[in-house]
């Protein structure tokens, strides 16, 4: 059986959380309505997992969460909504430990539950298998208090320092530069941390464009974006037009959609195309890979699958290694869920095997 605290203000979201998650006979569910409540529950019941809404009286989702990492770590999924403020939330909730999240519909709760509810019970099954990041946990907490407390010269990293953006902002009607290679990168649950561990060490002026098919929704992806262009000393921008492949830039595929790689004036574009029926998650992490592939060979790519439910980009990233390309998954020790590059290792894909530590040293060596 799978404990499952869910912690919500709403009698309705608990009654109907609830039913979904027993009705599906190996989950045994609690209840809290607030953070100060379910600090409370947690002692007595040590659940496996926890659903925790974000605003709540009290005390909210963030700070409860805070609490829950310190004083009994466990697998979290936040409740959360799509507003903009919403996204800033959810991924500060990211950073201080939570496993995954999952966006309440709007309109009426009830009409949507039957939509809502398989999605949140297969997070709720893969959290209770994740690795929680209990080692860098403190550091990772320690680096948002910094940037929320700089708001200025010491805001962006925790040393204080301000990233220098070798590269201007990007201006979509300029034509594409001359590169020598790109690096795709797919992640899903765990993923937002897990770039910013990724990109923190590379310089600004890292010589292949990165290109990010990160599983999220659309009014997250943007604040993403905005939070790892501070974090890290490259550009980074959310891809939601035509825009050329530069050098130090990084580029995040819009949620929603999918994020592909095109020509255009003779020199190579990336940009966000409406999601395709064929693939199952989006941004398609097979669906970036493949079109990479078709316009500029696998020789001038790197593939990197990193921590994240289901296997997309596996298959892609499989051919992509077989005629050519260079390819790593994320080790099991670091993955939060070690879905997609575990099955990348299985089918014989990936090149290299690497702690999420050292895989900047990879993309330092490789494209220098």
């Amino acid at each position: 059986m799978i404990k499952l605290l869910v912690v919500d203000d709403s009698a309705l979201m608990r009654r109907l959380l609830g039913n979904a998650f027993t009705a599906q006979g190996d989950f045994e569910v609690a209840f809290a309505r607030n953070g100060l409540e379910a600090l409370e529950r947690l002692r007595e019941f040590e659940p496996d997992v926890v659903t925790l809404d974000i605003h709540m009286p009290q005390m909210d989702g963030l700070a409860c969460l805070d609490r829950i990492m310190v004083e009994h770590p466990c697998p979290v999924v936040m409740v959360s909504s799509l507003t903009e403020d919403g996204a800033e939330i959810t991924l500060d909730a990211l950073r201080l430990g939570a496993i995954d999240f999952i966006t309440k519909p709007g309109g009426a709760v009830s009409l949507r539950m039957d939509e809502l509810a398989p999605i949140l019970i297969d997070k709720v099954r893969a959290a209770s298998k994740a690795r929680l990041r209990r080692a860098t946990r403190l550091a990772e907490k320690v680096r948002l208090r910094v940037n929320r407390a700089g708001q200025g010269a010491s805001a962006g990293r925790a040393d204080g320092a301000i990233p220098r953006k070798l590269a201007p902002a990007i201006n979509p009607t300029l034509a594409p530069g001359p590169i020598d290679g790109v690096v795709l990168v797919g992640c899903s649950t765990g993923g937002p941390p897990a770039l910013d561990a990724l990109l923190s060490p590379l310089p600004a002026d890292f010589p292949w464009p990165i290109l990010v098919a990160q599983h999220m929704p659309a009014s997250f992806t943007g604040p993403l974006a905005r939070r790892l262009d501070k974090l890290c000393a490259l550009t980074v921008v959310e891809a939601v037009q035509p825009m050329p492949l530069t050098s130090g830039h990084v580029y995040i595929g819009k949620g929603d959609a999918d994020i592909i790689v095109s020509t255009r004036a003779g020199g190579f574009v990336v940009t966000a195309v409406p999601a395709s029926a064929e693939n199952r998650w989006h941004p398609s992490v097979d669906r970036l890979v493949s079109t990479a592939m078709r316009h500029l060979g696998a020789a001038r790519l790197i593939g990197i699958l990193m921590t994240g439910m289901g296997s997309d980009g596996a298959s892609a990233m499989t051919r992509l290694r077989a005629e050519g390309g260079r390819t790593i998954a994320e080790s099991e020790e670091t993955a939060i869920i070690w879905g997609m590059p575990g099955e990348l290792v299985k089918a014989g894909g990936a090149q290299v095997v690497a702690p999420l530590g050292s895989i900047a040293d990879y993309l330092r060596d490789w494209a220098p």
